[in-house]
């Protein structure tokens, strides 16, 4: 790779990273929200150094010194040895995505061969609010069917969102995704569900019904399972890395 590309490398890097986290929410596919100020200064880091290094071979330039592959740089071999590797060509590739086609969040097929994280362990459960459907999280859920003695779940309406994941032997699972930092650490949290016909893969809805009974409750055997009652679609969140309570509004 000669000089002006690993210039211009760095430029598009640069704007690349502006575009997906100071020009909109892009970046919320890759990593957390609060990393957003280092992607925002990583950007703008690449852009000084861009432009610092085109200022610095413009001026070598004018001031004569041999561009790279004269006899200066060659090695012993006679190979130039003042560039880097062909193949740091490939990242112009991700570069370049990132200005023209972010790839998309990760969704049901990642899910589909990832198995459920395992609840944390949680001795205290509070006590069940008494609307109806209770509102909660994939997490809570989970928790409270396999950890919750007191079976506070049983037979009361819950409301939970996610997206769908079909299940290649029957069924589907309502699906979450939760970051911890960035993408490649990405956790999943599954409650099948019963009763319902599935809608099509990466569909985000809201379910209400019933635990699915099985096992004993409040321990590891009981399934995070939901007999649905109502399926309603709703718009993907903004921030679809984060097991949230389920959304006000459906579509």
């Amino acid at each position: 790779m000669r000089r002006p590309a690993q210039t211009i490398l760095l430029l598009l890097g640069g704007l690349g990273l502006l575009r997906i986290s100071l020009l909109g929410d892009l970046y919320l596919r890759y990593v957390k929200e609060g990393l957003r100020p280092l992607l925002i200064a990583s950007g703008v880091l690449l852009l000084l150094l861009g432009a610092m290094d085109a200022v610095a071979y413009r001026r070598g330039r004018q001031e004569g010194h041999e561009p790279s592959g004269s006899p200066e740089h060659l090695g012993h071999d006679g190979h130039d040895h003042s560039t880097l590797p062909r193949a740091a060509w490939l990242l112009f590739f991700p570069v370049l995505s990132l200005l023209f086609y972010a790839p998309p969040a990760l969704g049901a097929y990642t899910a589909s061969r990832e198995a459920p994280e395992a609840v944390t362990e949680q001795r205290h459960f509070d006590p069940l609010p008494a609307t109806s459907p209770v509102p909660m999280t994939l997490t809570e859920f989970t928790g409270r069917v396999q950890q919750d003695r007191r079976g506070s779940v049983e037979g009361r309406s819950v409301r939970l969102t996610g997206f769908v994941t079909p299940d290649e032997r029957d069924g589907w699972y309502l699906t979450r995704i939760v970051l911890s930092c960035c993408a490649a650490d990405a956790r999943t949290v599954k409650v099948r569900i019963h009763g319902a016909p599935a809608l099509p893969a990466d569909t985000w809805v809201a379910v209400t019904g019933t635990w699915h009974p099985g096992g004993t409750l409040g321990t590891r055997s009981a399934p995070a399972a939901l007999d649905a009652r109502t399926v309603d679609r709703i718009d993907r969140p903004v921030n679809a890395y984060k097991d949230d309570l389920p959304l006000a509004t459906t579509r």
